[in-house]
């Protein structure tokens, strides 16, 4: 693999806030690689260890959207499911933004099912044979397919198991990474000075709380699976 140049700006960073940690009696001792000072009581993440990490994560995301894999990007954290949404939109990626729903991937037939339901529902939608239903039957469908769409509506064209997963906060949607763990799925993740950087198979040592600093991350990974996709090597 070349490593490709993605344009990782130390100052951009700063303004990000992607340096800025959490209260130092709140970390993980296994961040302290990453910390490069404290300040005021809260950690100061290395910056150059998070540009290092953060171009490794592009080059591999390139090449891996250059292959034709699948993406799916999780982060459920109040203040960022919006930023992890709007993303996989831009990548044309699937996303969990709002919860993680045990078993989603290690009881895969279970969620292919629920999806044949969701996709059942939305065609009846569309075509208008909901509202031909008897007025209680409608209804009860329709509160099924809003349902339906809050917990899968971002994995809605996922027909298989995704190749790698980005997971924004490695504490709420922890299930996530046990999941991939699991499978043998690859996993990028944000680690704050709170988290454990052994999870993740590829670790981002960034603030995984300020929108600005997610946003920064995200859009570099989301840059370079937009590259990776334009030169696919399928359609050269």
């Amino acid at each position: 693999m070349i490593t490709r140049y993605w344009n990782i700006n130390l100052e951009e960073m700063m303004e990000a806030k992607v340096h800025l940690g959490r209260e130092t009696k709140k970390w993980n001792p296994k961040m302290a690689p990453y910390i490069s000072a404290e300040k005021n009581g809260f950690h100061i993440i290395n910056l150059m260890k998070t540009a290092r990490f953060l171009s490794k994560a592009c080059d591999l995301l390139f090449y891996e959207a250059r292959a034709g894999k699948q993406f799916l990007i999780v982060g459920t954290k109040t203040g960022v499911a919006h930023l992890v949404a709007r993303a996989a939109i831009k990548a044309r990626c699937h996303c969990v933004s709002k919860k993680w729903f045990g078993g989603l991937l290690t009881n895969w037939s279970a969620t292919e099912k629920r999806l044949q339901q969701f996709r059942d529902l939305r065609m009846e939608q569309k075509t208008g044979r909901l509202n031909d239903l008897p007025k209680e039957d409608a209804a009860v469908a329709k509160r099924q397919l809003s349902r339906l769409h809050r917990e899968l509506g971002g994995i809605k064209y996922m027909t298989g198991l995704p190749d790698i997963v980005i997971i924004i906060d490695q504490h709420k949607p922890y299930t996530a990474l046990r999941e991939c763990s699991i499978l043998g799925i690859q996993t990028i993740g944000l680690i704050d000075t709170d988290c454990d950087p052994d999870l993740p198979d590829l670790p981002i040592p960034a603030n995984d709380d300020a929108g600005c600093s997610v946003s920064y991350i995200l859009n570099k990974l989301v840059f370079a699976i937009c590259e990776g996709r334009s030169r696919s090597i399928r359609n050269p």
